[in-house]
């Protein structure tokens, strides 16, 4: 590895606007960084996330061609 060509890789401290933080480790120099969206407060891992079904297309397509039937 080539010496003095790497960045500085720093301590830094991540803030969420939910409220929580972190620490991790990166190259940014000011030492922080702020997310406007983390896991504590993603709707994917709190268990809210909402399934949307998309006007019904298993739907449709069940009743255009209907179900297939089992192979015996």
């Amino acid at each position: 590895m080539k010496r003095d060509i790497h960045p500085e890789y720093v301590e830094t401290q991540v803030s969420c606007t939910c409220g929580a933080s972190f620490t991790t480790r990166s190259t940014i120099s000011s030492g922080t960084i702020r997310a406007e969206v983390c896991s504590e407060c993603h709707p994917f891992y709190t268990g809210k996330q909402k399934i949307l079904d998309t006007g019904g297309r298993v739907a449709r397509f069940e009743a255009r061609f209907g179900k297939a039937a089992a192979k015996k």
